[in-house]
């Protein structure tokens, strides 16, 4: 895609600060990390998010995760590793170009994780699953 900032870095006209790459992804740290060491995987290929990214990349991202959060929580010494997706904007995705975030945590580094948990309403968890599964 032509305005995507992803696709610039793929392409070389943007730099990064390169940590991972194999034929089908790029990985490199974040510029506004949420700690030391947040790193992004992206596909070299231009999907939106995880809908529309092949299971094939979305494997080959993961398997990089896994990959560079070892070398991220032992180099940063953090205590734990989130690795994570934003899809669309209500789940706060900002880039449109699919990435995954891996990102290095410290016991008392003042994050959260998600907040405004509630529980399901009687009948409600069952309803939900019942829906779902039917969309699969």
């Amino acid at each position: 895609m032509e305005d995507c900032i992803f696709c610039k870095i793929v392409k070389g006209e943007i730099p990064c600060s390169k940590i991972y790459e194999n034929a089908d992804v790029l990985a490199f740290l974040d510029i506004a990390p949420v700690n030391i060491g947040h790193a992004l995987i992206i596909p070299k290929q231009h999907f939106v998010n995880i809908y529309e990214t092949p299971e094939n990349i979305l494997v080959e991202m993961m398997k990089a995760a896994k990959i560079i959060s070892k070398a991220i929580k032992s180099e940063t010494n953090a205590d734990g590793i989130n690795v994570t997706m934003n899809n669309d904007p209500a789940a706060g995705q900002v880039i449109f170009h699919s990435h995954i975030h891996v990102i290095p945590r410290l016991k008392e580094d003042g994050f959260g994780v998600w907040h405004g948990r509630r529980p399901y309403n009687e009948g409600e968890k069952e309803e939900v699953a019942k829906k779902i599964i039917a969309a699969l």
